[in-house]
């Protein structure tokens, strides 16, 4: 068995990518095989300085691949990322540290760069908090019983002078762009959609190994015409005994930038003839469907989990780019045993900005950078994290202070995987 040493983690090379592409498929457990088309694919968006292998000789047992990426802080602000993807380590090698020395290369490199903090969606949980990393988001999916619902069958279209419209693939492309940037403005957790994305959603390109099915696309226009929502669905084909169609669509994306907009489009999809029940696909944990249907109960959460993880590099930058409900300052002493962002620092805050320095002052709360993640979005609560034993008062009413400052009314929430 070689050593660690003898493992080789650094950036790949143009003729290592086939090898680095088997590492993936392997790690994710799909077929190890590599083809021609897939490899067309990966180098559409595979940048090589930035993709890290793991070389034991020369099979490639590790691989991981960050890009740059924008995230909504809190407030509205778009902070630079160093977004985290393709992470696996082959089981064959596990337990040598490959992934500590592919993660602190890319953190390292993320420094110097100058990004903010580090995003990734956890397959696992267990693995992100010891590199400091913490759960910022939550998703949740609801089946919705459409016949419980309490929902007008009958629904000809939206109540308050808007309009739904069914529009295809071109249309998408051209409205769906600047109306995500209208609700990513103002969606803490939210991260910006490529090009590339919007390709890929509306059949413009069709990733390796996937069975493209069109699906729907729904755009919810207000009483002045203006794009306001877009909801993208597809149905299966179910039928009862007697003919009797039981149908469920499942939507697969949904953005709306008023509440309006999510009104009439939630109705919509519970409205269309022959569908009994509706999948949302994964939405914020506080989403305001449930309430929107005249029984709440008919929608039942069948998926509820982690899902967008932070790791703050930069912690003056992180706190200062986001806004703040109330006045008030708070020194936290964070801790950070595998990065450079330790340190402890005097948050004053404020309604009209904020101010992080580094101080020499008494620590008033103690954390875990991976703690401090986590509330950054606003999702979390300093209190309860106390209680668990994860943050540690240093003057009693500490964490009150934290929520009273970094809490939001609405939780933060990360429509997209990556």
């Amino acid at each position: 068995m070689r050593s660690r040493q003898d493992i080789d983690v650094r950036p790949i090379r143009d003729d290592e990518i086939p090898d680095w592409v088997r590492a993936v498929n392997t790690g994710f457990l799909r077929p190890p095989s590599v083809s021609e088309a897939e490899l067309a694919d990966r180098a559409t968006y595979i940048v090589p300085e930035r993709t890290l292998g793991a070389f034991d000789g020369e099979r490639c047992v590790g691989t991981f691949r960050s890009f740059a990426q924008e995230i909504t802080a809190v407030g509205g602000a778009a902070v630079r990322a160093d977004a985290i993807t393709s992470v696996t380590v082959t089981s064959t090698h596990r337990r040598r540290g490959v992934l500590t020395r592919m993660m602190a290369q890319d953190l390292a490199a993320a420094k110097e760069r100058g990004d903010v903090v580090a995003t990734l969606i956890a397959a696992e949980y267990p693995i992100y908090g010891r590199y400091g990393f913490g759960p910022a988001t939550t998703a949740a999916e609801w089946t919705i019983d459409v016949p419980r619902s309490g929902l007008d069958p009958r629904l000809a279209g939206p109540d308050d002078g808007g309009r739904i419209d069914l529009v295809d693939g071109d249309d998408v492309r051209k409205t769906g762009p600047e109306l995500y940037e209208r609700f990513r403005r103002a969606q803490p957790g939210a991260i910006d959609r490529s090009e590339r994305w919007w390709q890929l959603a509306t059949g413009a390109l069709v990733r390796h190994g996937v069975t493209w099915t069109e699906p729907f696309h729904a755009v919810y226009r207000g009483a002045r015409g203006e794009a306001e929502g877009l909801l993208t669905y597809t149905v299966d084909d179910r039928w009862g005994d007697a003919k009797q169609p039981l149908q469920t669509a499942k939507v697969t994306d949904m953005i709306a930038v008023s509440p309006a907009a999510e009104r009439a489009l939630w109705r919509y999809v519970c409205s269309i003839d022959w569908v009994t029940g509706v999948k949302t696909g994964l939405r914020a944990p506080d989403d305001l469907l449930p309430h929107l249907l005249p029984d709440p109960r008919a929608a039942a959460i069948t998926s509820q989990a982690d899902w967008l993880w932070v790791r703050i590099l930069d912690v003056v930058a992180a706190l200062e780019a986001r806004t703040y409900g109330a006045t008030g300052a708070l020194v936290l002493e964070v801790v950070d045993e595998k990065g450079s962002a330790g340190g402890r620092y005097r948050l004053d805050a404020s309604p009209e900005g904020a101010s992080c320095t580094r101080t020499t002052g008494s620590a008033e709360l103690t954390l875990e950078v991976g703690e401090l993640g986590a509330l950054w979005l606003g999702g979390e609560s300093a209190v309860r994290l106390a209680a668990l034993g994860r943050v540690r008062e240093e003057r009693a009413g500490a964490a009150l202070v934290a929520d009273a400052l970094l809490r939001t009314s609405r939780r933060p929430w990360c429509p997209d995987i990556f």
